[in-house]
C-alpha cells in the first residue's frame, strides 16, 4: 500500500508521543528521587490536603496496597506526612510536609522542561492549538487530566 493511501494511524502515533513524553518526565524528576508515580502522588495532595489513602487509592485507580508501597516511600523521603484523621480514626490523612512542597517546585520545573522538549516542533500557535484538541479529546473520553491512571500499579482502567 503507498503512503498516500496508508491510514493515519493517530491512536499509534499518540501511543508513541505518550510513552515519549512520559520517558522524558521520568528522566527529569529522577535527580530528586521520584518516579512519575511519587511525583502524581505529591501532585494530588498537594491539590488535596488531608486525603485519605483509601481515597488516593480510588483517585488513582490503584490496589490500596500499590498506594501504602508509594505513601512509605513519600514518606521515608519526608515529602509527606499521615497521621490519624481525628475526625475518623480508622483512616490516614496525607498531608505535605515543607520538604514535599518544596520538591513541588522541582517537579513544576520538570513538567516545563518536559512540556518545552515534547512541543518544540510546534510554534507557539500550533501549541496552543494542540493542547486545545488534546484537553477536548481527553475531555470526551473521560480522562481525568490530573491523574494518569497507568501509575496507578495494577489497578482498575475504569
Amino acid at each position: 500500500m503507498d503512503a498516500a493511501r496508508r491510514p493515519a494511524r493517530t491512536g499509534f502515533l499518540l501511543s508513541q508521543l505518550g510513552a515519549f513524553a512520559s520517558a522524558r518526565f521520568a528522566e527529569l524528576v529522577k535527580p530528586a528521587g521520584l518516579t512519575p508515580a511519587t511525583a502524581g502522588v505529591l501532585r494530588i495532595l498537594m491539590q488535596n490536603p488531608g486525603l485519605s489513602q483509601r481515597a488516593l487509592a480510588d483517585r488513582l485507580g490503584a490496589v490500596p496496597s500499590r498506594v501504602v508501597v508509594l505513601v512509605d516511600t513519600l514518606e521515608a523521603a519526608g515529602l509527606v506526612s499521615r497521621t490519624r484523621d481525628p475526625d475518623d480514626r480508622r483512616h490516614h490523612r496525607l498531608d505535605l510536609t515543607e520538604d514535599g512542597r518544596a520538591t513541588l517546585r522541582t517537579l513544576r520545573a520538570a513538567a516545563e522542561q518536559q512540556n518545552a522538549d515534547v512541543l518544540s516542533p510546534l510554534d507557539p500557535a500550533e501549541r496552543e492549538a494542540f493542547a486545545a484538541l488534546v484537553t477536548r479529546l481527553a475531555a470526551a473520553h473521560g480522562l481525568d487530566p490530573d491523574v494518569h491512571r497507568g501509575y496507578g500499579g495494577g489497578g482498575r482502567t475504569d
